[in-house]
């Protein structure tokens, strides 16, 4: 208990340092909602911690390598980049345009694994309207768009999943029994929901896309 203690008292240290705000925090993951300054040093994880990187404002971001030399790369909304443990990671916003704001989302090691699917529904993911983004021993990473009035299928999500919400639009969910729930999202709004559950949803309202972590 007191070395998770002395791990969220260190966290909350580094949000207080850069302004940032830990919105998330349970057993799978902490998730950091991060407004860029300019000239001042990126989020820093805890370097024993994977993360993913998702940017619902992007920007030039100048990057310094250990070496000392530096580029400059352009990420833009709905992008998403995978953070290695150990890796430190040296990044500014360059300072024009649009304020940044990433979701900083840092993976923490479990013994919790996917969901059994007993459901007789495909899994969420590959679907229709999401592309996959990221691929690898921890998560998958995709970008879901809704179409109005265009229902996914019914299907299983097997894992637990933190969704960033990229624009203003209302999802309804439908329940495999036909019970509705109506779910309107902001640009910004972050989610984390467990896995093991059925649904399908329809875009009712408005014009949605999101970047959906999947944690395997």
């Amino acid at each position: 208990m007191k070395i998770r203690i002395a791990g969220l008292l260190l966290l909350a240290l580094l949000a207080s340092a850069q302004g940032n705000k830990a919105i998330i925090d349970n057993d799978r993951v902490t998730v950091w909602d991060v407004t860029w300054e300019k000239n001042q040093l990126g989020f820093v994880a805890p370097g024993d911690r994977d993360g993913v990187t998702v940017y619902l404002a992007g920007g030039n971001f100048k990057i310094k390598a250990p070496d000392g030399t530096s580029r400059t790369v352009m990420h833009k909304t709905g992008d998403a980049v995978f953070r290695l443990k150990g890796v430190r990671r040296s990044e500014t916003w360059a300072g024009s345009g649009r304020q940044p704001r990433t979701v900083e989302i840092v993976l923490k090691d479990s013994e919790k694994r996917p969901a059994v699917n007993t459901s007789g529904n495909p899994l969420a993911f590959p679907r229709p309207g999401a592309a996959n983004l990221i691929d690898n021993d921890r998560v998958f990473v995709w970008d879901s768009r809704w179409e109005p009035g265009v229902p996914t299928s019914m299907h299983f999500h097997d894992k637990d999943v933190v969704v960033s919400y990229l624009e203003d639009g209302d999802l309804t969910s439908i329940a495999p029994d036909g019970t509705t729930v109506v779910n309107p999202y902001k640009f910004g709004v972050i989610r984390f929901t467990a896995g093991n559950r059925s649904h399908k949803e329809v875009l009712t309202k408005g014009t949605q896309r999101a970047i959906i972590v999947e944690l395997k």
